[in-house]
């Protein structure tokens, strides 16, 4: 007779259907739904507003019915037409370009500064300054770089006149435009753009430090070998980010420093299309910018990620 003998086998359990898993996890999932209809509201819905920009539409009517007027592709030549175009264009490229020069790595100099700083109570104090201008309006910075290179009783303008010097129209001079704008800008975002490769650096194996100076590496020796090569997939994705919005210069702060002797510098794509869409209620003139301006964005962030796939290895897909 045969008998049935007990194994100490583990009961394979089956797994939890989605079902299951949503009424475990019902916390997360309402959590979720904050961000999720901000896209939707805010990022998916206004998408379908983007016909206009082939139509003569006029406010308040709608988007699609027996009475609407397509144009096609007029307010695409119209633009391209236009005297300036290629200035609005030329000089949004720059100030972007500038912003990637500069500012960019401003932030990865920063956070391989802090990374250096032994001393935990002093790199703390450090990082808390470095993040705080990020909080301070637009409209202080610009209030703050008047005060600052005003040419009737500005700080450094006293400082030049108390030398011997005659006072420079900072603010109002093309030259400068373009300096103050990125200078101000890197004083502001450095900080806060380090948060994530501290981050990055954070998340490093520190037996590889250890190693390092079991082999006679020096910190110079660290950073070149170890932290930077650590962090370049991090420093690729947030580049590629950076590019993909090349012709993206927000209006606020060119906007409020822009006089009428900086024009030929300071006016770009997102102020004069503020000016014909908001100002002058031109609403499918501006859309059709705005989507040109969206087309070359998608191109620029498709194929910066080409390229950093294949130098870098690195890429967002």
């Amino acid at each position: 007779m045969k008998t049935k003998t007990k194994t100490n086998e583990p009961q394979v359990k089956i797994g939890l259907n989605f079902w299951q898993k949503m009424a475990r996890d019902w916390q997360l999932w309402v959590l979720s739904l904050i961000p999720l209809l901000y896209l939707i509201l805010f990022r998916y819905l206004p998408m379908f507003g983007v016909v206009i920009s082939f139509q003569d539409y006029k406010m308040g009517a709608p988007f699609i019915g027996p009475k609407t007027e397509w144009v096609g592709f007029d307010h695409f030549i119209r633009f391209f037409k236009n005297p300036y175009c290629w200035r609005y264009i030329r000089n949004t490229l720059s100030l972007s370009v500038l912003s990637v020069i500069f500012i960019f790595p401003a932030g990865i100099f920063l956070a391989l500064v802090f990374n250096e700083i032994r001393i935990k109570k002093i790199q703390s104090a450090a990082t808390t300054i470095s993040i705080l201008p990020h909080f301070i309006s637009v409209v202080v910075i610009v209030a703050m770089l008047r005060n600052i290179f005003s040419v009737d009783g500005g700080l450094v303008n006293k400082v030049i006149v108390s030398m011997g010097g005659e006072a420079i129209d900072f603010m109002g001079a093309s030259e400068w435009f373009r300096p103050l704008y990125i200078g101000s800008g890197m004083w502001a975002g450095a900080g806060y753009a380090a948060i994530v490769y501290t981050a990055a650096i954070a998340g490093i194996d520190p037996s590889l430090y250890e190693a390092a100076k079991i082999d006679g590496a020096n910190r110079w020796r660290q950073l070149l070998n170890i932290t930077l090569p650590c962090i370049l997939p991090t420093i690729a994705t947030m580049l590629i980010l950076r590019i993909g919005s090349l012709m993206s210069v927000g209006y606020e702060k060119v906007l409020l420093m822009q006089t009428g002797s900086t024009n030929d510098v300071a006016d770009i794509l997102s102020t004069y299309t503020y000016r014909i869409g908001i100002l002058d209620g031109q609403s499918s003139y501006a859309s059709a910018i705005g989507l040109f301006n969206s087309v070359v964005n998608l191109i620029l962030v498709i194929s910066a990620n080409k390229v950093s796939a294949k130098l870098t290895e690195s890429s967002l897909w």
